[in-house]
């Protein structure tokens, strides 16, 4: 699908999550927060396949469910690479620093909100499409639990909040990266030039 509403939206969605990565990584990084990282990881993985998206977007319904499996895959890797960060917190982590999770939290959920509801009309399109979807779709949900772990671990003084929620990102990306995997493998069996490629 060469749609120019739908490139237009890809390069919106694409130069935000870039920016706010940058962000999330150096506030994650300063207040120690494992939930602020990951969700830092997450907008550069969407940055890449906002970029992959792009890049397939005129080719046949093979290749763009086949740019589809790389997100899948993506996504499998960044929420398995969670689980690993949050198991080693556990072990040896700190408390971190609620305000800058909130603050944080709340902007990239604005961006997240914003990003959901320009995508929002291609959801039920390929699998290419679907998956940019659910990755920020995603992206909303775990900002709003990031914010929630910023209250729980101001109102304890414990990190168990902020992994708890690093924990639930990874479970989610675990999912929808299942759920794409799915839908693009369909695609390919039902698409005549996989037989020829």
């Amino acid at each position: 699908m060469n749609d120019p509403r739908w490139r237009r939206a890809l390069w919106i969605a694409l130069i935000l999550n870039a920016g706010m990565f940058g962000l999330e990584i150096v506030a994650g990084l300063t207040a120690d927060s494992r939930a602020l990282m990951a969700d830092a990881i997450d907008f550069l993985g969407d940055s890449g396949n906002y970029a992959l998206s792009l890049a397939v977007a005129s080719m046949a319904l093979a290749w763009r469910a086949r740019a589809a499996v790389v997100k899948a895959a993506t996504m499998l890797v960044f929420g398995l690479s969670v689980v690993g960060v949050t198991a080693w917190s556990a072990l040896f982590g700190t408390s971190p620093q609620a305000e800058t999770m909130g603050l944080v939290g709340l902007l990239a959920l604005g961006v997240n909100v914003f990003v959901a509801a320009i995508l929002y009309r291609f959801r039920a399109g390929d699998s290419n499409m679907r998956s940019v979807w659910i990755c920020s779709r995603n992206d909303a949900i775990g900002n709003l639990a990031v914010m929630l772990a910023a209250l729980g671990v101001f109102g304890t003084g414990q990190a168990w909040p902020d992994l708890l929620v690093a924990s639930i990102m990874a479970v989610l990306a675990v999912w929808g990266s299942i759920s794409i995997f799915r839908q693009a493998r369909d695609e390919l069996r039902a698409s005549p030039q996989v037989s020829h490629a």
